[in-house]
């Protein structure tokens, strides 16, 4: 059996989720009932029980174990949906028991890079005690991509509230991830000035202040403002990948990437990897608009990361 997929709000759910309302909208197209779409499973080799088919569909539980997961592909057979359209909707895995109400220990800056002993010499030469007294409210991540497939800039606008007195500045680390190492540069646009920067000269990796135009109060918020440019005549960075690494909770984010009308992606993915969880990592399509950008949101997100990929650039 083939479904049409043609109902806008089944079309709008698969893109956007959440996952129950998108499965029980796609269950509702195909005239089945739950115990036919058992039976369907079944005769895949898929073994659920109804009730919990039932509970997925609702939102009380959701599918979390590999072995769920395999039963979710023969349910996107079973509904005739395309592949994946249904897993990339789920969410991370939901503590359970003594867990659930158990705080994500937040984690050190070096700890979320790859390179931590060149980061742990350069943070040694910056101020990062305010990182600690800082809520992250917002933040908007945007970034362009050139003609040529390489990451241009990075613009970076967000607003900060003081949980204590005195927070005065912000830490910014950047790997520009190019093959030589080459530094990229870094300007203070809104609210803040450069303070103390430190840069690996073989790889580019790099650890600066943005100093405040006053020291806060607590409850004082800040709006801030930087952008990051790859310096000329670096290597493109093909293939590719825009990863925003969160330390401490974001209330709300989003990530934009803006691409060249000759350098338009023919696949983007939103990844999304929470640091409690290193098997919770869950990816979901994106469509790159008719302006040629695309864009990725979430609420309350971090500790760990949340990356958009895309792939199929025609290269010059």
């Amino acid at each position: 059996m083939t479904l049409a997929v043609s109902s806008p709000d089944l079309t709008t759910l698969l893109s956007t989720g959440p996952f129950p309302a998108a499965l029980r909208a796609a269950i509702q197209a195909s005239g089945l009932s739950l115990d036919r779409v058992q039976h369907r499973l079944r005769a895949r080799g898929a073994t659920v029980s109804v009730a919990t088919l039932s509970n997925w569909q609702s939102g009380r539980r959701q599918p979390e174990r590999d072995d769920s997961f395999v039963v979710l592909g023969h349910l996107e057979a079973v509904l005739g949906l395309p592949e994946a359209a249904l897993r990339m909707l789920v969410g991370p895995p939901r503590p359970r028991g003594r867990h659930a109400m158990a705080p994500v220990a937040t984690p050190t800056v070096e700890q979320l890079w790859s390179r931590r002993d060149l980061l742990g010499t350069l943070l040694s030469t910056v101020d990062t005690s305010s990182d600690e007294l800082l809520t992250r409210l917002s933040q908007h991540d945007l970034v362009e991509v050139g003609r040529d497939g390489r990451q241009q800039s990075l613009r970076v606008k967000q607003v900060l509230r003081a949980d204590a007195d005195g927070a005065d500045r912000w830490l910014v680390v950047y790997d520009p991830r190019h093959p030589r190492g080459a530094a990229a540069d870094l300007v203070p646009l809104r609210h803040c000035r450069l303070g103390n920067l430190a840069v690996h000269p073989d790889t580019g990796l790099m650890a600066a202040e943005l100093l405040f135009d006053e020291p806060l109060s607590r409850g004082e918020t800040v709006m801030m403002e930087f952008e990051i440019i790859s310096p000329a005549g670096a290597p493109p960075r093909h293939g590719d990948l825009f990863c925003r690494k969160f330390r401490r909770p974001v209330r709300d984010y989003l990530a934009e990437i803006r691409f060249h009308p000759e350098a338009l992606p023919q696949r983007a993915y939103q990844v999304t990897s929470p640091l409690a969880s290193p098997t919770g990592t869950r990816r979901r399509a994106l469509t790159v608009s008719a302006a040629g950008s695309v864009h990725a949101t979430a609420q309350d997100v971090g500790p760990g990361t949340l990356a958009i990929r895309w792939d199929g650039i025609p290269h010059p």
